[in-house]
């Protein structure tokens, strides 16, 4: 659900009995002066695939574009960025600078997390990537 151009949009998807289905779009037609609607019968074998959420954790050492390399790999992969924040800290035993991150990803069904994990470390040989399913 969100607003679009200032009108409020969303996408219900509603379970009721065969012998029901009328009777509730004729409800819903009951209304329809009121609201945009489009109703649409799906099949109830329908089963949607739903994307994996994964958590990311990254670290390694900094450098210009880090960012911009990041999610152009997501990109590629078709992988959806949910949530995402980073971070620069001085690396424990240099004067170095490590570049940090930790994202809520949206894997899309057949993706697999290791084809994900290996083209996020192709970036760069000193990156740690670890994920975990949430």
């Amino acid at each position: 659900m969100s607003q679009l151009a200032g009108k409020f949009a969303g996408i219900l998807r509603v379970s009721v009995s065969d012998s029901e289905v009328d009777q509730l779009i004729s409800a819903l037609d009951g209304i329809s002066d009121q609201l945009t609607l489009v109703i649409e019968r799906v099949d109830s074998d329908f089963e949607i695939e739903l994307p994996q959420t994964v958590e990311l954790n990254l670290i390694g050492n900094d450098r210009p574009g880090i960012i911009r390399e990041f999610s152009h790999v997501l990109a590629s992969l078709s992988v959806n960025v949910e949530q995402l924040s980073t971070d620069c800290v001085p690396a424990p035993m240099s004067s170095e600078v490590l570049f940090k991150a930790k994202a809520n990803l949206k894997v899309p069904v057949g993706l697999k997390l290791e084809v994900l994990q290996q083209e996020i470390e192709r970036l760069a040989d000193d990156l740690i990537v670890e994920m975990q399913l949430s």
